[in-house]
């Protein structure tokens, strides 16, 4: 008889480490199919999505070769894919590469020509294909982590488009616990990711069920003092009365403080659409729903946070009032003597939150009188999670977690301190994790004691991914306070409906599993069945020949003019067999492979025109950080792109002005191009109709711009294109981001050489020569003395050092 401790069978594989990864037949199954069609792997936090993944990827490197790339949400999760596969695979470590936005674009551009499987967060892959510096054609499996993210403008949707179309044998994986909340939400995902099967195992599941303990929600409920409620009622007194003069306006319905969000946000489409309309009213209006949410996030606080974080919330919104440019909403909220009253008793407020009181206790019976070894607490704000730690540290050895971005009050950890705090919570070094949002999705932290929400969580997605930390090897406990007749005890009930509907949804979706791919598969022929009908493009996209661009605004179906057939951006491919009588001059085009290249500014990609350009086939985007303009289309056409809002605030109090943007831009090119998109210029803000026509017109007269208006992002992406195609097939003209020859300061000049070595752009340039002084001495430095300089990294270095050393060879 086989002894009790027998150690489980292992998979074996020609790139796993042997006896590493226990056999597990759910894990096995899933991994089969997903091997063999763009798959939907859903299975219960906790269960081994990534092992499933990485069995696919094994597979198709040691059958197809390539490269695997693997995508998740966060910089954390990313070097915990990386640690992970390292350990597993069978591949040199330094073959298995991170890319985040930490390594510099031109190393990263290095690292993949190498790199067998590299790990990555969607926003720099996106930007690494938008600029045409990696290709995905070799990549030979795909994986898509957390992907219920893949909705809207996400990255994921658009890196799913462009590797179908690239990848010469494409596999894709999606990987969630929870992948949507309905069936239509998960069919939007798969044709966002190009999925064709699905499957979903529960912890239903026998296979599963062994791997899996009871995780019961335990709720506490706590009783608020009433000095907390008294602050609590005084700001609701506020609201009430703003609610009121927005009754008056005839967009609320009703003044209870506790209105839904969804009345909100209906109440600032009404306003938007007053604005629109050029009422005065509705800018009115808008002031005072502002001040209505910011008086709202203080009672949330109050109510389910503590009083510390509602009084350094006041502390902000003070610092805000007092600064230029404050809006009145602020200003007007903290001078009303009710909020201050509630200020005041929030200041003096100097008992312990019953919240803390119950955490301590709860702690104190995990870790001392049951002998647990590790707590993980969650809350909603950033403020809770560091005075949180502070008290508890008193008592219990406890360190925070949180994201990255900087707010004022409170700072964020960088990605080394984030791994750090988790190696050591790992290790058992402390007991206790306090954390924001970031360690929900997929974060491999160690099975805890005791799962501690401080507040309720109305998401079903969140408290799912919260409730896996707990219960995976060993029965676990998972606590949510909640503060009674307060917003907790609206979200307790919002959770808890919504918690019954993922869970039944996933039973559904696996029952289902057949008839969404068969409207997968649906969908699929129609889109091959439309192939050949695709809308008209400019610039070379393909499309009828004929037709005029959106940017030719009128001129919709308008016969052949004198001059019109010019401006339709038709290359020499699309003339062949144009036998309509009408001759159109054409030029080959310079460039190899006749692309028409649109250098883009890298704080552009927070618009899609790059991204939406980038998926042309004769359109090739460069990104680089731009000295002027967002969008080099020559070397003598630069363009900036300014919103009618953007437009208006640089012409008042933006921190540059458009005279020293488009300024700046005529001293480089000789064609600088202003565009101004959206509706309703001459109703933006208090200014006079004729102050906005002056300043266009000193645009035009005094800096000799051209000022175009547009509708929005997809006009100006036609535009663009069309101007670049004119400017580079018809007029032969090439693209410098330095612009046209012209006189230049000394420092210009130097910033010229040294940018131009190695392509490192202007950016490392100034860096080089901040650190070096002269050109001459960036020449000889070696490359250990290269990477002093900031944004010099160990590739851009070498490469440097090679351009510079090598002899000619012509």
């Amino acid at each position: 008889m086989a002894a009790q401790d027998e150690e489980p069978p292992s998979i074996e594989h020609p790139l796993l480490e042997p006896n590493f990864l226990e056999r597990r037949l759910y894990q096995l199954k899933l991994a089969g199919t997903a091997a063999n069609d763009h798959t939907l792997v859903c299975l219960p936090t906790g269960l081994g999505k990534t092992t499933v993944s990485l069995l696919v990827t094994a597979r198709r490197l040691d059958e197809v070769g390539g490269t695997s790339l693997m995508l998740a949400p966060t910089k954390p999760l990313v070097q915990q894919h990386a640690d992970f596969y390292r350990e597993a695979l069978q591949i040199p470590d330094e073959e298995i590469v991170v890319f985040t936005g930490d390594v510099s674009p031109d190393d990263r551009a290095e690292l993949w020509t190498d790199a067998t499987v590299v790990m990555a967060t969607p926003q720099v892959i996106e930007n690494d294909l938008v600029g045409s510096r990696i290709s995905l054609a070799d990549v030979s499996h795909i994986t898509f982590d957390e992907c219920h993210r893949a909705t809207g403008d996400y990255a994921y949707n658009y890196i799913a488009e462009r590797y179908h179309g690239d990848a010469t044998q494409p596999l894709v994986t999606g990987m969630s616990a929870s992948p949507g909340g309905d069936e239509e939400a998960i069919l939007e995902v798969c044709e966002n990711l190009g999925i064709q099967d699905v499957e979903v195992m529960t912890e239903d599941d026998a296979d599963v069920s062994k791997f899996t303990h009871n995780t019961d929600v335990e709720w506490e409920r706590i009783d608020l003092p009433d000095e907390v409620l008294e602050i609590r009622d005084t700001l609701n007194d506020v609201i009430k009365n703003r609610l009121e003069k927005l009754k008056e306006l005839g967009v609320a319905s009703s003044t209870q403080p506790d209105q839904s969000q969804k009345d909100l946000n209906r109440m600032r489409a009404e306003l938007q659409g007053l604005i629109n309309n050029d009422q005065s009213k509705g800018f009115k209006g808008m002031s005072i729903h502002a001040e209505v949410m910011k008086l709202r996030q203080a009672v949330t606080l109050v109510e389910t946070q503590s009083v510390e974080a509602v009084c350094r919330y006041f502390d902000r919104q003070r610092n805000q009032a007092r600064s230029s440019g404050a809006s009145k909403a602020s200003q007007r909220m903290v001078s009303d003597p009710r909020v201050r009253e509630a200020m005041r008793k929030a200041e003096s407020f100097d008992q312990l939150h019953p919240k803390y009181r119950k955490t301590r206790m709860l702690l104190a019976e995990t870790l001392g009188l049951e002998g647990g070894e590790r707590v993980i607490i969650f809350t909603e704000s950033r403020d809770t999670a560091e005075a949180l730690t502070e008290f508890l540290s008193e008592s219990f050895d406890a360190k925070r977690f949180v994201g990255q971005g900087d707010r004022e009050g409170s700072d964020g950890m960088t990605q080394k301190q984030q791994q750090a705090v988790l190696d050591d919570f790992r290790a058992g070094e402390f007991e206790v994790l306090v954390s924001t949002s970031v360690a929900e999705e997929g974060l491999d932290v160690p099975e805890v004691d005791l799962v501690l929400f401080y507040e309720p969580v109305p998401t079903a997605i969140r408290s799912i991914q919260r409730k896996g930390r707990t219960g995976r090897q060993s029965e676990g406990r998972v606590v949510v306070l909640m503060a009674e007749d307060t917003r907790d005890e609206a979200y307790f009930w919002i959770s808890q409906r919504r918690e019954k509907e993922m869970e039944s949804e996933l039973r559904d979706l696996k029952g289902v599993a057949d008839d969404l791919e068969k409207e997968l598969d649906d969908s699929q022929q129609a889109l091959t069945d439309f192939d050949g009908e695709s809308e008209v493009k400019v610039a070379g996209n393909g499309g009828n020949p004929d037709a005029v661009g959106d940017c030719s605004s009128g001129t919709e179906g308008v016969g052949a003019q004198p001059g019109l057939t010019d401006f339709a951006g038709k290359t020499p491919s699309e003339n062949d067999g144009d036998d309509d009588g009408t001759s159109v001059e054409t030029h080959e085009p310079h460039a190899e492979g006749d692309l028409i290249e649109i250098v883009a500014d890298q704080r552009e990609m927070d618009a899609t025109i790059a991204r939406e350009l980038s998926k042309r086939e004769q359109i090739e985007i460069r990104l680089e950080t731009l000295d002027v303009g967002d969008y080099v289309l020559s070397d003598r056409v630069v363009v900036e792109r300014k919103s009618v809002a953007d437009f208006v605030d640089s012409l008042v109090d933006g921190d540059r002005s458009v005279f020293e943007q488009v300024g700046a831009m005529a001293r480089h090119y000789s064609r600088p191009i202003v565009v101004v998109e959206g509706d309703g210029l001459y109703e933006q803000r208090d200014i006079h109709p004729n102050a906005i026509r002056g300043a266009l017109s000193s645009l035009a007269v005094d800096f000799g711009a051209s000022v175009l208006r547009t509708e929005g992002e997809d006009e100006t992406k036609e535009l663009l294109a069309v101007i670049a195609g004119r400017e580079q097939e018809t007029a032969n003209r090439e693209v410098s981001v330095h612009g046209e020859k012209q006189s230049k300061t000394i420092g210009e000049q130097q910033e010229y050489v040294v940018s131009s070595i190695a392509e490192i752009g202007p950016v490392t340039a100034r860096s080089l020569l901040e650190e070096f002084g002269t050109v001459e001495a960036v020449m000889i430095a070696s490359e250990d003395e290269l990477q002093a300089a900031d944004g010099v990294g160990k590739v851009t270095a070498e490469r440097m050092r090679e351009v510079i050393g090598s002899d000619y060879t012509g």
